[in-house]
């Protein structure tokens, strides 16, 4: 275990017994075990029939040869335990999420956990933004390689947040000379009515959300600065209408709640040296009637090259667990309503 190569399949032997030991420094045995042995016991729901203890700085994966199958689960629950002690010597801060997506990514062999989930994004007071998924590792690199990319997925699949770190870092890579970031100033199912205050603090609500993430992802003394200087710019999408935006990272957020017109016109303010990204998601769409520019264009822009729709689904949604049931079971009810509407109509003709 003093190797720092990566881990993959084909550097980890399969074990011939019904037993395996793997001796682990002290602070990568505690960081590994999480507060009270958490992320422990999550090890062992992803592989039930694996026994995982710990004395010192051993740890022992076992199965019982009696029971049929168990001895299929101690190569992957051993992978899986090396690759988590690499993304630990990789600087990663482990939770439940990197435990149960590292098994997943191993489950569906799509590549090595350590590699897929330990490329840092920013960096700030002690925090440090990575991809938590293999659909979020995908998503970040159509950001790297593309000019424009719609992140479209449910709650909860980090794709505002992500687009928000890319964004910060290509500003203090100096990629870009400005960070705007937009959003339709839509109510989400409430009539708020008219808010007091100046212009500004009318549309700050709609807003908050981003001014939020920035200060998690910047020195918080320093984002008011940028803002005044024009660095960072925060508006309502109504604001972008007649610019030319040159050499900024762009992002428009809650793009589901955008009419087809106004799609066009954000698109269509691209300008020399700039990226966009594209936020939303097409199942929540807050506009009183009409279609969403978000739904709309993906089949306008589909096949163009240098644009990329980057789907991401209740698997990347590192929330708390029970957000990506609820995503699951509310696409399970649409499906069954758009099918019970679909046969209904079929009977009346």
């Amino acid at each position: 275990m003093s190797s720092d190569r990566p881990i993959n399949a084909s550097t980890v032997p399969e074990p011939t017994f019904h037993r395996v030991d793997l001796e682990v420094d002290g602070v990568a045995m505690v960081r590994l075990l999480g507060p009270q042995d958490r992320l422990l016991h999550t090890i062992e729901r992803q592989f039930p029939l694996v026994s995982v203890h710990v004395r010192g700085n051993r740890i022992t994966l076992s199965v019982d040869p009696d029971v049929e199958d168990s001895s299929d689960q101690l190569h992957p629950a051993l992978l899986l335990v090396e690759e988590l002690i690499q993304m630990i010597r990789n600087g990663v801060d482990l939770g439940d999420t990197e435990v149960t997506q590292s098994a997943r990514i191993l489950r569906e062999k799509t590549g090595s956990p350590s590699t897929l989930l330990s490329e840092p994004i920013v960096s700030s007071r002690g925090t440090t933004v990575r991809p938590k998924t293999s659909g979020q590792k995908e998503y970040v690199s159509a950001i790297d390689q593309n000019t424009i990319v719609f992140g479209i997925g449910p709650a909860g699949t980090g794709k505002t947040y992500l687009a928000m770190a890319k964004a910060v870092q290509a500003l203090q890579r100096k990629e870009v000379e400005r960070i705007i970031l937009t959003r339709p100033a839509v109510e989400a199912g409430e009539r708020l009515g008219f808010l007091p205050g100046s212009l500004n603090d009318k549309i700050d609500p709609y807003l908050r959300p981003l001014y939020d993430a920035l200060n998690e992802m910047m020195d918080p003394e320093l984002v008011p600065k940028l803002l005044a200087a024009g660095t960072i710019e925060v508006a309502p999408l109504a604001y972008m209408r007649g610019r030319t935006l040159n050499n900024a990272f762009i992002i428009l957020d809650e793009a589901q709640n955008t009419t087809p017109e106004q799609m066009k016109m954000f698109l269509t303010r691209l300008g020399f040296g700039s990226k966009m990204v594209v936020t939303g998601d097409i199942t929540q769409v807050d506009l009183p009637m009409g279609a969403s520019g978000l739904q709309l264009v993906t089949h306008v822009l589909d096949d163009m090259d240098d644009i990329v729709f980057a789907q991401l689904t209740s698997a990347d949604v590192v929330r708390h667990n029970l957000v990506g049931q609820i995503v699951d079971a509310y696409t399970k009810f649409d499906a069954e309503r758009q099918r019970s509407d679909y046969e209904r109509q079929n009977r009346k003709r």
